[in-house]
C-alpha cells in the first residue's frame, strides 16, 4: 500500500514542476486526492458495493471538483494536473502514464449503451478543456490539444486539435510522456496562410499580365 502511495506521489513530482515535496502533493493536490479516492471506490465497485463506491466518488467530487466514476478502469502513473472540472465516465478505460488537464471530459454521447465511454492508450496527454466522447479509442502516446472535441478513433502517436478534432500530425516517435503543449499546430492558421500565399501568387501573375499588356 505504501509503495503504491509513494509511486503516485512521485508521478506528480515528476510531471509538475510546481510540486516541491511529497508532503505538499499529499495534502494540497486535488488531482492526487481524487485518484486515491478513485482507487478505493473502484475496489468497492469491483466487489459489488456499488452504492458505497458511488458515495465515495461523490464525496471526492465535492472535495476536489473531479468526477471519476468508480467503474472506470485506470492504469498506473495516472496524473490529473490542477483537475477542476475533469469528468471520467463509467466505462472509460485508461492506460498507464496518462496525463489529463483541467476541464477535460472522457464521456459519452448520450445515445450509446454498454461500452459508451472512450479508451485512452498509454502515454497519452489530454489537454485542458478537451472533450473525448463516445466509445472511441485513442491510441498510445496521443496528444489531444486544449479545447479539442474528439469523436472518432485516433491512431498511435498522433496529435488532435480543433472542433471537431482533426489529426494534424502523424506518428513521430514521441517520448513516453509528452507534456509540451506549446508545440501544437493550428490547422486553421495554416489554411489561412496557404490561401494568403496563393492570393499573392495570383496577384503577382495578374500584375505581370497588366505590365505586359502595356
Amino acid at each position: 500500500m505504501f509503495d503504491t502511495l509513494k509511486k503516485e506521489l512521485d508521478v506528480v513530482l515528476a510531471r509538475d514542476p510546481a510540486a516541491k515535496s511529497r508532503m505538499e502533493v499529499f495534502f494540497c493536490y486535488p488531482g492526487f486526492k481524487a485518484v486515491r479516492a478513485y482507487r478505493r471506490a473502484h475496489r468497492a465497485y469491483l466487489q459489488g458495493h456499488y452504492f458505497w463506491a458511488r458515495l465515495m466518488s461523490a464525496r471526492a467530487y465535492r472535495r476536489t471538483g473531479i468526477d471519476i466514476h468508480p467503474g472506470a478502469q485506470i492504469g498506473q502513473g495516472f496524473f490529473i494536473d490542477h483537475g477542476s472540472g475533469v469528468v471520467i465516465g463509467e466505462t472509460t478505460v485508461i492506460g498507464d502514464n496518462v496525463t489529463i488537464y483541467q476541464g477535460a471530459t472522457l464521456g459519452g454521447t448520450g445515445k450509446d449503451t454498454g461500452k459508451r465511454h472512450p479508451t485512452i492508450g498509454s502515454g497519452t496527454t489530454v489537454g485542458a478543456g478537451a472533450k473525448v466522447l463516445g466509445p472511441i479509442t485513442l491510441g498510445s502516446h496521443v496528444k489531444v490539444g486544449a479545447g479539442a472535441i474528439v469523436l472518432t478513433d485516433v491512431p498511435d502517436q498522433c496529435t488532435v486539435v480543433g472542433n471537431p478534432g482533426r489529426i494534424v500530425r502523424g506518428p513521430a516517435g514521441r517520448p513516453e510522456i509528452d507534456l509540451n503543449h506549446g508545440d501544437l499546430p493550428d490547422p486553421m492558421l495554416e489554411k489561412v496562410r496557404a490561401l494568403d500565399s496563393r492570393l499573392e501568387q495570383l496577384e503577382g501573375k495578374e500584375e505581370k499580365k497588366q505590365q505586359s499588356a502595356r
